[in-house]
């Protein structure tokens, strides 16, 4: 059987608010869309931190699950979370997963990657998955050249990117905080 993939995760920070949004796409294989509204957004840490997962399914959870309980042990920050679970890959030589999260809290907004890596977006902007660049296009021409909210930019990124990406629908799940 084929690994479950393909989804789109869109985020923008801007004027102190952060919006993440996802689309609910799961593809078997290179050819069948298999579900089309997954929820890959969601609140966690008593709904102060927003994550948005995308990869191989199993994978996605597996690197959700394992960011949760950084956030607990290290009660809710979010940097140091990241920056813990990715110590865990170079220190434990941990099994890389096929998977990437976008984490905000009110004032951070993270990209972590399966691979131990952690990244600030410079301009409050970022996208991941299989229409991430698509996304990531459309968003910062947006947030460049208009006065959209963080909450408008996603839908309209989110929009142009499943008009464009096979593995991206326009089922939205939409979290802001």
């Amino acid at each position: 059987m084929s690994d479950f993939q393909g989804t789109t995760i869109c985020a923008v920070k801007r004027n102190g608010l952060t919006a993440i949004a996802g689309d609910g796409q799961v593809t078997m294989g290179e050819r069948v869309v298999f579900k089309g509204n997954a929820k890959k957004v969601q609140r966690i840490f008593s709904d102060k931190v927003v994550i948005g997962f995308a990869g191989t399914v199993s994978d996605a959870f597996a690197l959700s699950e394992k960011f949760e309980e950084m956030l607990q042990k290290y009660s809710g920050n979010l940097v140091r979370a990241a920056v813990e679970l990715a110590d865990l890959w170079r220190k434990d030589n941990a099994r890389r997963l096929d998977a990437m999260l976008i984490a905000a809290d009110k004032d951070n907004l993270l990209v972590i990657s399966g691979t131990g890596e952690v990244i600030e977006p410079e301009t409050g902007v970022c996208a991941i998955g299989s229409g991430g660049s698509y996304a990531l296009s459309a968003a910062r021409a947006l947030y460049d050249h208009t006065e959209m909210s963080a909450e408008e930019i996603v839908i309209n990124a989110m929009k142009i990117a499943s008009d464009i990406c096979v593995y991206t629908n326009n089922n939205l799940t939409i979290e802001l905080v």
